[in-house]
């Protein structure tokens, strides 16, 4: 069983910055894939940012160039940097992580591929 913990949500004007942290931790922490999803209040869950064990990484097009996903040397602990926010960014942010292989390409990331999600921290873009 893997616990998933997000970090690093808050308020921030348009324009501004931040950065989500992902830890993974539970039993054989060999992973796989770790997702980065996000919630909009009427609106379904959407792929933000995924990143594979072999390096390859997804960015949905709303996101592509202005976030940044990584994982530290251990590879259970993601970052999600996000830079010139704006109100469309609004939303809760959820990490997925995956023991098992994730389908994880440059153009597609499944939510359904992910078996162990965090509670979520939201991310509120306003002046």
């Amino acid at each position: 069983q893997l616990q998933v913990v997000e970090s690093g949500g808050g308020l921030v004007q348009p324009g501004g910055s931040l950065r989500l942290s992902c830890a993974v931790s539970g039993d054989r922490l060999d992973l796989d894939g770790i997702g980065w999803f996000r919630q909009a209040p009427g609106k379904e869950r959407e792929a933000v940012s995924c990143i594979s064990s072999r390096g390859t990484t997804y960015y949905s097009n709303s996101v592509k160039g202005r976030f940044t996903i990584s994982r530290d040397s251990t590879k259970t602990t993601s970052y999600l940097e996000m830079n010139n926010l704006t109100p469309e960014d609004t939303a809760v942010y959820y990490c997925a992580a995956e023991r098992r292989w994730v389908s994880i390409t440059t153009i597609r990331c499944p939510a359904s591929g992910f078996g162990s999600w965090g509670q979520g921290t939201q991310v509120t873009v306003s002046s």
